[in-house]
């Protein structure tokens, strides 16, 4: 049974790849992760900025992210 891990994506980023990484654990939309995340970073309890900063630097990069050229 393969466990799933979660990654920091190489390329559906746009910042260090953590809400793209999330997205693709729980395969959902990465939009739909980056606007989750940008309500909470209004929300004055949750350090979104500094959680986002611990993720960046915590989570791995992807090891088998490859682009497929056609």
């Amino acid at each position: 049974m393969a466990t799933k891990k979660l990654y920091r994506s190489r390329f559906n980023k746009k910042i260090a790849g953590v809400c793209g990484g999330i997205a693709e654990y729980f395969n959902i939309d990465a939009t739909i992760v980056r606007i989750i995340w940008v309500v909470l970073a209004f929300i004055p309890f949750i350090p979104a900025l500094l959680l986002y900063i611990i993720f960046a630097l915590v989570i791995p990069e992807n090891p088998d992210d490859t682009i497929v050229v056609d």
